[in-house]
């Protein structure tokens, strides 16, 4: 099985929308392992592993983001795959 990890930054209005909890549900409905945190700035970060079509998924998700959100931007960073990771924890 092919699998990527990627870790993004996504700007905009993300902060108290419930983008983290939102992201987490899609994560493991799509059954994509890994993390995400609000950071200083007003911005959300995650790192996301999973078979390259769920995470592209779930990217797609963070760039719409849920209702009452505005992403306006989403970096993101290949990295490389851990093998120790299990579930999605939300920070």
């Amino acid at each position: 099985m092919s699998v990527r990890r990627v870790a993004i930054r996504v700007s905009g209005l993300v902060q108290g929308v419930f983008f983290r909890a939102s992201a987490a549900e899609e994560a493991r409905r799509l059954g994509v392992t890994g993390w995400v945190a609000n950071a200083p700035g007003g911005h959300v970060e995650a790192e996301l592993q999973g078979e390259p079509a769920a995470v592209e998924e779930l990217l797609a998700f963070c760039a719409r983001g849920p209702s009452g959100s505005d992403v306006d931007d989403v970096e993101v960073t290949d990295l490389d795959a851990r093998a120790d990771e299990s579930g999605f924890a939300v920070r």
